[in-house]
């Protein structure tokens, strides 16, 4: 049976709030393990299991503690251990840290603060080893107004959300800021929609209120509009909203409540991909330990608010991260978008007002509250104001998830975070904005990362994916890569979409297999701009960009694909060949022996030959050879 009280008042929350900040105040060593998925893949649960059992077993659980966390962002190099406030050192990073290595943690760091150099991060440009996590030129350069909490509290307890302040804001706007007030704070703050539009999100909070009317919001728990959390995070390579509902979830939980009273409104969905179970798990803890403390429900801390939460798993589609399509989803009909002769926040879901934000919008908005619209308005450009997260991933040292201010430069993030390009390989474009963003060249390194920056270079910000791509990536097949994903998540609804992406996927297939024409190139940008300026939705006007970017910027790959039928990355299969280097030869035998369909001749230790008829390009000889002696033509 449940005993946790229910909170029937301001002051009892207050009360609560100094007794979890005392509770979480002890002066003891706190050992945080990431339990992200990505470091739970890696076997982070074991390596908690393990240190659970080893500082039990020491009898050091009054000096010691563990703690569950969510994903603290490195993501290349977990399991993550962070060992906080142990004497005479700051908070120790141990990256790829194994259960076999609990042992030595404990008895050798914990006990006596030597520090085990081999699960040290060494840094690929200096090659020095970090100790401190504030050190780490992944951290330092960044700014965690949003995730940095991530790393420091168990997801699943309520308590020590509370702890660091969590719900706070809440308090602060139902004893003291009424709704138009917290609508003028969040349009002065200037923070905008996080999902990818960029929409104010202030002015769509006001727009909604007015169309919800101003009755009060008291009693049984009926419908006058809606709130929705838009976590349906369908672009390859992209985890941030997956990551903050793992690891922050009352965060998006507290903002969409400030949100409810607001706008005047009882109801709200947070639209989640079903793919992100641990997500979903721990923002259903969320809502019921919200609920068990009068934090959702009737009469919300004893006051007139009366609001709670559903969730809503979507079933994958990618179209289902567009506004009306998600909308379409929860009502039980086809993923489709629709045609915007309305606004939804006059008539959304159910026909009734609705607002619809990101994870990382309504995250947001606690705070701004807490904080002020000033402090948030001081962080990043004159027109895209806060802090983003991006996932950066791709042909990069330092793979994960990165929270930096906006206007920000790409060579900042690329390189001064994410350590640069690995093998001293050269850096060659960086996609921005998911599969409907563009490529972005090297000569446009130092863009700033904002809303229109990115829009004017051809990209978007999206929601925040961000790959970036060295000088082995063919850019004709990165088009036609994330055409054929765009293609296939196409709805079909509308024909510009459905046939116009259609046919930029097969020319782009015909010049990556030498089939290119003269003409492709113009067929291209006709197509795709008609495509951008016709579709039926964003999802669909967006779809053209990878290949009118790389057109752009890297035009004359295409025209040597069409032209020379040469892949001047050495990517296209169809367009390679592959022969011996006779001079590297010694006749070691290895790639005839691995050769798959028998298309390598010669005898030992001489020079051996490759018969271009039988040759598959499947690349293995170029991998198996020790002396260098294939080369790609």
């Amino acid at each position: 049976m449940n005993n946790t009280k229910k909170l029937a008042s301001i002051s009892e929350f207050e009360n609560l709030a100094n007794r979890c900040i005392s509770a979480k105040s002890k002066d003891i060593a706190v050992i945080s393990v990431c339990c992200g998925t990505g470091c739970t893949a890696s076997g982070a649960l074991d390596v908690l299991a393990r240190l659970r059992e080893e500082i039990e077993k020491r009898k050091l659980d009054t000096t010691t503690d563990t703690l569950f966390t969510g994903c603290h962002g490195f993501c290349e190099r977990g399991p993550l251990v962070v060992i906080r406030n142990l004497k005479g050192n700051k908070n120790i990073f141990y990256q790829q840290v194994k259960p076999e290595d609990v042992a030595e943690i404990i008895s050798e760091t914990v006990l006596t603060g030597k520090i085990i150099g081999r699960l040290l991060y060494i840094d690929p440009t200096t090659k020095n080893k970090i100790i401190s996590e504030e050190e780490l030129p992944f951290y330092k350069n960044q700014k965690r107004l949003l995730f940095g909490s991530n790393g420091k509290i168990d997801p699943t307890s309520i308590e020590y959300y509370i702890a660091i302040g969590g719900y706070s804001a809440l308090g602060k706007v139902l004893t003291s800021m009424t709704p138009q007030r917290v609508i003028e704070e969040i349009k002065k703050s200037g923070l905008r929609g996080r999902g990818g539009a960029g929409f104010p999100t202030g002015r769509k909070w006001e727009s909604c209120r007015k169309a919800v009317g101003d009755s009060p919001n008291s009693g049984t728990l009926h419908t006058t509009g809606y709130v929705i959390c838009n976590a349906d995070e369908g672009d390859p390579g992209a985890f941030m909203d997956r990551s903050l509902l793992e690891g922050n979830p009352h965060s998006v939980l507290e903002g969409m409540i400030i949100g409810a009273y607001t706008i005047g409104v009882k109801l709200g969905y947070i639209y989640v991909r079903n793919e992100y179970p641990l997500a979903v798990k721990h923002f259903s803890i969320a809502l019921q330990q919200a609920r068990e403390h009068g934090l959702l429900g009737e009469n919300i801390l004893g006051t007139d608010l009366s609001f709670d939460i559903k969730i809503n798993r979507g079933a994958g589609a990618f179209v289902c991260g567009e506004s009306s399509a998600l909308r379409a989803s929860i009502e039980g009909r086809v993923g489709e978008p629709s045609v915007k002769y309305i606004h939804a926040t006059e008539k959304g879901l159910y026909n009734m007002p609705t607002v619809l934000n990101n994870v990382k919008t309504w995250a947001s908005v606690p705070l701004i509250i807490n904080n002020g619209a000033d402090w948030f308005s001081s962080i990043g450009t004159e027109k895209s104001k806060g802090t983003m997260i991006f996932s950066l991933v791709g042909k990069i040292n330092n793979t994960g998830l990165v929270e930096v201010p906006m206007g920000i430069t790409l060579r900042e993030m690329i390189y001064n975070i994410g350590g640069g390009i690995p093998g001293g390989k050269k850096f060659k474009a960086v996609q921005t904005g998911g599969p409907s963003g563009g490529c972005i060249p090297e000569k446009l390194l130092d863009l700033p990362v904002d809303y229109e920056a990115l829009t004017q270079a051809g990209s978007m910000m999206g929601s925040g994916g961000m790959i970036v791509m060295d000088e082995d990536t063919c850019m004709v097949e990165v088009a036609r890569y994330f055409l054929a994903f765009t293609q296939d998540e196409s709805c079909g609804k509308c024909t510009p979409c459905r046939e116009g992406t259609k046919h930029m996927l097969k020319i782009l297939t015909n010049i990556t297999k030498g089939k290119g024409r003269e003409g492709d190139i113009e067929l291209l940008e006709e197509i795709g701009n008609m495509v951008k300026d016709t579709a039926l939705c964003a999802l669909g006007n967006s779809a053209p960009n990878p290949a009118l970017t790389t057109i752009k910027y890297f035009r004359d790959e295409y025209e040597s694909h069409i032209n020379q039928k040469k892949c001047p990355a050495k990517v296209c299969k169809s367009l390679i060949k592959y022969s011996v280097i006779t001079d590297k030869c010694n006749g070691c035998h290895l790639c005839f022996v691995k050769c798959p369909e028998k298309a390598i001749t010669g005898t030992a230790k001489k020079p051996h030959i490759i018969i271009r008829e039988k040759c598959v390009k499947c690349g293995i000889c170029f991998d198996v050879c020790k002396q260098d002696a294939i080369k790609i033509e």
